[in-house]
């Protein structure tokens, strides 16, 4: 293969690989455990596909890596110099208890501890003015503490330094002299907009990771260099775009979800393809069950979101993430309920079904013990499954406890699951204004094609769709992603304030600002589109919406802006207040570098070789007693094809469930479109 790219996903169970030859459209895929060090299984991947490194154009990276990193909280020891009086904004929030119904209720204690949380005399006003000027020699002192105390990372957030961040960039440079040891993240850096307790929480977070990330990508890019590669290693963002290295390193906090978002991509691109514009990406991992909404075309995005009860001011799709995959562990709680997760057996030791020592029931072991996966051919033969070891761990943990015969937990087990990521779904669609039936299920990851059927039935859901290679989806998706840089700024006006040239002097300025920031890509500025967006609320209200900023705006007073602000309050609240006077509370620029998509091509005319395996005894709970089910060859299956349900299709790395009352058909393209019969 030549001109290739390549892109690697690194998920809780698995780390994925594609390559593309983009003279042909070919791919390869692949998989491996995300056990033991990540940089292992990152090149042994490359060396399973056979890849020639010096022939790479560009490497496309999505991880978990940082968003483990907080949610488990092994992040680097790390201190905070802040305005003085302001050291315990992370601990005092917004004074509120998010769960009010909750008595009980404790925030997230501070990632910090107290005596590394330090203070210095400075001050500037709302308007960024300076009102008490930065003390120097407080400033060095308090770096000198934390360097006594050790810390690998220092976070600066100054009051108002998202009007003028000069303050913030004196104090990193006088960190980088006394400390050069210490990585150091300035808020105005991370974020520009205002809201003194989620920008504090973002710099936090994002300091916390940096070390632990920098050190990943580095050993990544000096092995790639001692194996000549001569090409890019982009990074995936939470945003749907992707990023220049050395951005990553020093903004992890725009990493958290990149694995996930990269599926989100590859949803929209493939609906595209298919004339499919409402879609729910529905992505079944080893570890958790990932739900994003795809409307009109377009990913749905938010520039607010929370990491282990944190929030975290940066644009991100919307995705909404349960512990809900083949490792969720099945338990009892003290009433004797069954749940199913958060908990995750992991890649280490896995279910118990895989031998390696596991003993907890799991969704995996539930889907062997009722028949839909082969013992004998799991993974493409690489991977054999014992059915005694998921039947005493059902047994022993589900079964006898509470009474049932192996089959019921088994299909009690997998019930709660479909219940689980069905909820998941209603709260990104019903929860939000949109209806499921509107939409069509993209089902990918490992175990997406056996909750599809399930996920069809329960949403009434307009049909289900499983991609090729569904298991390797998000790191194709990967391939899709536009590289992509985000600049905002609080710009709090009333509209009658707001003339025309002003917003066009900021909108300018924002563009300079990130257009320095995109030199990194080496994208050709032809390559480029630039997005304007306004957070805009009435007067009163404390939260915005996001509307467009078009160029037929300036020419109009920017009266069509101020109606846009009405019509998205009415579709998002039904209600809107065309009377009431409006502000704009901060603006937003978008740039995109636009990249070659690889192609999906039509599939062959004649598959090789005969789709029936075989027949397999299957148990599906509320359909009575075992069923038999054809088993076949997905590969085999052409273009046309249909398969009534009930059936198995397997693939090397996926296995699809059809019900009875469905039938999947085969588009041009290989994907099953699974649909009820009485559509």
């Amino acid at each position: 293969m030549t001109n290739n790219r390549l892109a690697i996903d690194v998920g809780g169970t698995f780390v994925d690989f594609v390559a593309l030859d983009e003279s042909t459209g070919e791919i390869q895929i692949d998989k491996a455990p995300s056990s033991g060090l990540l940089e292992e299984r990152f090149f042994e991947g490359i060396d399973s596909l056979d890849l020639d490194l010096t022939a790479l154009r560009n490497i496309i990276h999505g991880s978990t890596l940082v968003i483990n990193t907080i949610v488990q909280e092994r992040g680097a020891r790390i201190g905070l110099i802040t305005t003085k009086g302001f050291r315990d904004v992370l601990e005092l929030g917004r004074g509120n208890r998010e769960e009010i119904y909750n008595l009980f209720y404790t925030p997230p204690p501070p990632l910090i501890e107290r005596y590394l949380r330090l203070e210095v005399s400075e001050r500037l006003d709302a308007r960024g003015e300076v009102v008490t000027p930065l003390d120097e020699g407080e400033a060095r002192a308090a770096i000198r503490q934390l360097k006594a105390e050790r810390v690998e990372g220092i976070a600066v957030v100054f009051l108002h330094s998202y009007i003028n961040p000069a303050h913030e960039e004196r104090m990193r440079a006088l960190a980088q002299a006394e400390y050069p040891q210490a990585a150091v993240t300035i808020s105005s850096e991370v974020c520009r907009e205002w809201r003194e307790f989620e920008r504090a929480s973002t710099t936090v977070l994002n300091v916390y990771a940096k070390p632990k990330l920098a050190r990943y990508l580095a050993s990544l890019q000096n092995e790639l260099q001692r194996r000549k590669f001569a090409g890019s290693l982009s990074i995936m963002q939470s945003s749907g775009g992707i990023t220049s290295l050395s951005a990553a390193q020093a903004g992890p906090i725009r990493t958290t979800v990149s694995g996930p978002a990269g599926g989100v991509i590859g949803v929209a691109a493939l609906g595209t393809r298919l004339g499919e514009a409402n879609l729910v990406a529905a992505d079944v991992g080893g570890t958790t069950f990932d739900v994003a909404l795809v409307s009109q075309g377009q990913p749905l995005e938010r520039n607010e979101h929370r990491i282990n009860r944190r929030p975290v001011l940066q644009p991100t799709i919307d995705i909404v993430s349960i512990g809900a995959g083949g490792g969720s562990i099945a338990w009892l709680d003290e009433a004797k309920g069954l749940r199913i997760g958060p908990q995750s057996v992991e890649a280490e030791p896995g279910p118990a079904c895989y031998g390696l020592g596991g003993a907890l029931a799991t969704v995996t072991d539930a889907q062997l013990i009722l028949g839909y996966l082969d013992p004998d051919y799991y993974l493409g033969e690489r991977m054999r499954l014992s059915r005694a070891l998921a039947a005493t761990a059902i047994d022993e943990n589900v079964a006898k406890p509470l009474g049932m015969d192996l089959r019921a937990a088994a299909a009690g087990i997998m019930h709660l699951a479909n219940m689980n990521m069905a909820y998941a779904i209603r709260n990104i669609t019903i929860e939000r204004g949109h209806d499921p039936r509107e939409f069509s299920l993209v089902c990918y990851g490992g175990g997406g094609g056996l909750f599809a059927g399930f996920l069809l039935d329960e949403l009434e859901a307009a049909s289900a769709i499983i991609p090729l290679n569904p298991a390797t989806f998000s790191a194709w998706g990967l391939l899709n992603a536009d590289y992509r840089e985000d600049y905002s700024r609080t710009f709090l006006k009333p509209f009658a304030d707001v003339s025309v040239e002003q917003l066009k002097r900021e909108l300018d300025s924002l563009e300079s600002d990130v257009r320095e920031r995109f030199t990194e890509t080496g994208i050709a500025p032809s390559q480029t589109m630039t997005q304007f967006h306004a957070a805009m609320r009435y007067l009163g209200q404390e939260h915005t919406v996001k509307a467009p900023i078009l160029a037929a705006d300036f020419a109009d007073e920017l009266r069509p802006l101020r109606q846009r602000l009405d019509a998205l309050h009415e579709r998002a609240y039904a209600l809107a207040l065309p009377e009431s006077a409006a502000e704009i509370v901060s603006l937003q620029v978008t740039m995109l570098g636009v990249t070659a998509k690889p192609r999906i091509k039509p599939m062959s005319a004649q598959p090789p070789g005969e789709p029936l395996k075989g027949n397999r005894a299957i148990h599906i709970r509320d359909f009575g007693s075992r069923l038999v089910a054809p088993v076949l060859r997905r590969e085999c299956l052409a273009a046309g094809s249909e398969v009534p349900g009930p059936a198995i299709i397997e693939e090397w790395t996926s296995t699809i469930l059809t019900l009875p009352g469905q039938a999947a058909t085969v588009d041009e393209y290989g994907n099953l479109i699974i649909k009820r019969v009485d559509q």
